[in-house]
């Protein structure tokens, strides 16, 4: 980890402050033979949206790594490395195949598994395409999303099927947008529900509903599948209980941001789960499903990604009148600098979240198997977002009240109370 930078206890000293310390290489750097690049290289990660491949090749960056994405004659997706085995030409200028693709300059052919097809100009007799590969990676199509595998092929896991992904009455929308920073600033946010009150409430109007102006009782709890945020509010008769899930490596699920709070309702399942991939150490692309209901009038594609600073840059002066999460996590640099940070209580779950990256990545590079790994297939693995809400009595006392909160959703995180919807 990097080296702290001077805690400042006297007014006018930023002259003590101006090094910039490094970032934490550790957690940030993605490429090939980085630990943390080679952690998450051994999870399935989408990689575009099926709607984007269409009959010209897409050149894509993964984790650090030029490759080119492409759906052949037959309808196969194949993900190569983008520069030809034979001189380098780029197999983004490549031409489609019934079978694979052909590069533009000489015209050698390349299957989705990297098997060449076939040798223009080289003699009858050459076995150069039978003895030679060129680099691809496999590939899985998903509701809408491509995912690709990118890490040791002995290591090859199972492609993870969660309880959310079929849920009766509910369509998974598939959706991308990308950030110009790191893939752990974007990530870790989602272990912050403190800025929901700040940044979504009191600072840049109310975003969702007025309800999340209230401070909660939040804690961070380890699950099975990596950890989720734990936050309790009191809004007049109702207990409503929120959790929202960081699926290891880098998957993140919450629940809607827009449910009523009058009435009880249980285990109401999350409104959207999405990856933070990243394409290097200073570009995420964030990727993955809107579960929109079949019975509900709300378009939540469109209506989320309205909420200002949600996906993309603004106007200038509007990003500083109405701040949103863009603004947020991109103004951190781009690439957030642990060193200079002062955390506190509210960042609990950060500081647990960056624990188990570490741990992750360091059970890859000791040769072990990380957290959250799929190795058999079977049934859907169960997943813990959810919004709550329940009609209990307010506790006699401050004391009793904060007590009767935490209480309520522990209970609600250990599945006490039966599911409905």
């Amino acid at each position: 980890m990097a080296r702290k930078a001077r805690f400042l206890n006297a007014p006018n000293s930023a002259y003590w402050h101006r090094e910039v310390p490094r970032e934490d290489t550790e957690l940030t750097r993605v490429g090939p033979g980085t630990l943390a690049g080679e952690w998450l290289r051994r999870f399935w990660q989408p990689i575009a949206l099926t709607e984007d491949v269409r009959d010209l090749p897409r050149r894509v960056s993964v984790m650090g790594e030029d490759l080119v994405l492409f759906r052949d004659g037959s309808g196969r997706i194949g993900l190569l490395e983008l520069h030809c085995s034979h001189r380098g030409t780029s197999l983004e200028f490549g031409r489609i195949a019934d079978r694979g693709i052909r590069c533009c300059y000489h015209g050698w052919c390349y299957d989705v598994d990297g098997r060449i097809l076939d040798t223009p100009g080289e003699p009858a007799d050459s076995t150069l395409k039978d003895r030679l590969f060129h680099g691809a990676y496999p590939i899985r199509e998903f509701r809408g999303l491509i995912f690709a595998y990118m890490g040791p092929p002995e290591r090859e896991p199972v492609f993870p099927i969660y309880d959310t992904f079929d849920l009766p009455g509910i369509r998974l929308v598939p959706t991308s947008w990308v950030y110009p920073i790191n893939w752990l600033q974007a990530r870790e946010n989602g272990m912050d529900p403190a800025h929901t009150a700040f940044l979504h409430t009191i600072v840049s109007t109310t975003q969702f509903t007025e309800e999340f102006g209230i401070l909660p009782i939040t804690e961070f709890h380890e699950t099975p599948i990596g950890m989720v945020y734990l936050s309790t509010r009191r809004v007049g008769e109702i207990v409503w209980v929120r959790i929202g899930d960081m699926i290891l490596p880098n998957i993140l699920q919450f629940a809607s941001n827009w449910n009523a709070k009058d009435r009880e309702r249980v285990f109401i399942r999350p409104m959207m789960a999405n990856w933070t991939v990243p394409m290097d150490d200073t570009s995420t692309l964030v990727i993955g499903f809107y579960y929109q209901d079949a019975a509900s009038t709300m378009d939540l594609k469109e209506t989320l990604e309205k909420v200002p600073g949600l996906a993309s840059a603004r106007p200038y002066e509007e990003q500083q009148r109405l701040p949103g999460d863009y603004e947020a996590q991109v103004s951190q640099r781009s690439i957030a600098v642990h060193a200079l940070e002062h955390l506190a209580t509210t960042d609990a779950g950060v500081i647990m979240y960056r624990k188990l990256v570490r741990q992750g990545l360091r059970a890859a590079a000791a040769g072990r198997e990380p957290k959250g790994v799929v190795r058999a297939a079977g049934a859907p693995i169960p997943t813990f977002s959810q919004d709550t809400f329940l009609r209990i009595r307010p506790g006699a006392t401050a004391e009793a009240e904060t007590r009767l909160l935490r209480e309520t959703g522990r209970k609600v995180l250990a599945g006490h109370y039966p599911p409905t919807a």
